[in-house]
């Protein structure tokens, strides 16, 4: 019998980045594969969107970003802001989720009208074993998790006071722009 997790995906930082993104991810685990579905729409038009389920490590269930959450007061939830409720990232939405190498550049890319869908299957083992070594469990926990949907374009002025910097790739591509809790369906 399938497990079966869902999210539904809400805007954060709408009114700064002028759009609001918002969608749906599902998350089917059945037998030693996990198939990942993630629709959005309204995200900015064009863009690579790096997505990730984001959690604590110790299995403190974790909540989404809110507004609330602009501890610098510069209008803006930027990533480092996150992290106090939602914890670190864990596993990316990319080309090959289980290898859980988070900056790169095979993200879902945006059509014209902002929509993109990402449709993966994952072996289960080999994502369990990649999670193992970085947080210390196989247990992926989903439904301890939040998605984030990051990255505007280069063109939108953020402030210096944005933060989120990861290896060469700046807040513009980890500003997240939507989150989602994920619960077990």
């Amino acid at each position: 019998m399938a497990e079966k997790y869902t999210a539904e995906i809400v805007p954060l930082n709408a009114e700064k980045i002028g759009t609001a993104p918002h969608g749906a991810a599902t998350f089917t685990i059945d037998g030693a594969q996990m198939k990942i579905h993630i629709d959005m729409f309204d995200t900015p038009a064009n863009v690579q969107h790096w997505e990730h389920f984001h959690g604590f490590p110790d299995g403190k269930p974790a909540e989404i970003a809110t507004a609330a959450q602009d501890a610098n007061g510069d209008g803006f939830v930027d990533l480092p802001e996150t992290e106090s409720v939602s914890g670190t990232t864990m596993v990316p939405f990319d080309a090959e989720p289980a290898k859980m190498h988070v900056p790169n550049d095979s993200y879902p890319v945006a059509d014209a009208e902002g929509h993109y869908a990402y449709d993966k299957l994952v072996d289960l083992k080999e994502l369990q074993t990649a999670f193992k070594a970085a947080f210390g469990s196989d247990d992926l926990q989903l439904d301890k998790r939040v998605i984030y949907i990051h990255g505007v374009p280069d063109t939108l002025k953020l402030p210096a006071t944005v933060q989120g910097t990861v290896m060469n790739y700046d807040a513009h591509v980890t500003l997240p722009i939507a989150v989602g809790k994920i619960i077990k369906a």
